[in-house]
């Protein structure tokens, strides 16, 4: 038991000192780069759109659909950069493994979209197109620098987001919410 705790102890101390220095070349590569710049202007224009564009009536059910994409782009994210499958430079905050402007904003904001408008529309159809972007985003940032598919393959993303997209139509249509209280 003992010399488990150790290897734990020595464990904490190497991530540490790890982060210490991601955190050192964050600031001294990273930050204020162009490239992290266009992470600040992929969130502000995201949430831009949305806030001038969304439906207002409809907001309360979008978000609980855009809510899930991105806890389920970020958690997906983390293991996939936790397993070394990809990788991120220029991230816009260095203490969270991945992609924050396409995880929190563009993915899920980009899912609301497309649930609100022809909301009529095969969602089939709708995740094909959601999962099309991903084939044609991804080899974007790759060959401007964000992202560095080490171990993937463009195609894993392409199924992902159209489970994804699904899943969140489901909740975005869903009518089983009963109220809290009695009127």
């Amino acid at each position: 038991m003992i010399l488990q705790s150790s290897i734990f102890t020595d464990f904490y101390k190497k991530s540490v000192d790890l982060n210490k220095q991601i955190l050192h070349a964050w600031v001294e590569h990273s930050l204020f780069a162009w490239r992290w710049w266009l992470g600040i202007l992929l969130i502000v224009i995201s949430l831009t759109l949305w806030i001038r564009y969304r439906n207002r009536e409809s907001a309360d059910r979008l978000q609980y659909a855009g809510l899930f994409v991105a806890l389920a782009s970020s958690n997906l994210d983390y293991i996939g950069t936790f397993f070394g499958l990809w990788k991120y430079d220029y991230e816009i905050f260095p203490v969270i493994s991945h992609y924050i402007p396409f995880s929190f904003f563009v993915l899920p904001i980009t899912v609301m979209f497309l649930l609100q408008i022809r909301p009529r529309t095969n969602a089939l159809l709708k995740a094909l197109t959601y999962s099309i972007f991903s084939v044609i985003a991804l080899p974007i940032v790759d060959w401007i620098g964000i992202y560095d598919p080490v171990k993937w393959h463009y195609f894993y993303s392409f199924i992902i987001q159209f489970f994804i997209y699904l899943i969140a139509h489901y909740i975005s249509v869903t009518d089983k919410f009963k109220k809290l209280y009695s009127t």
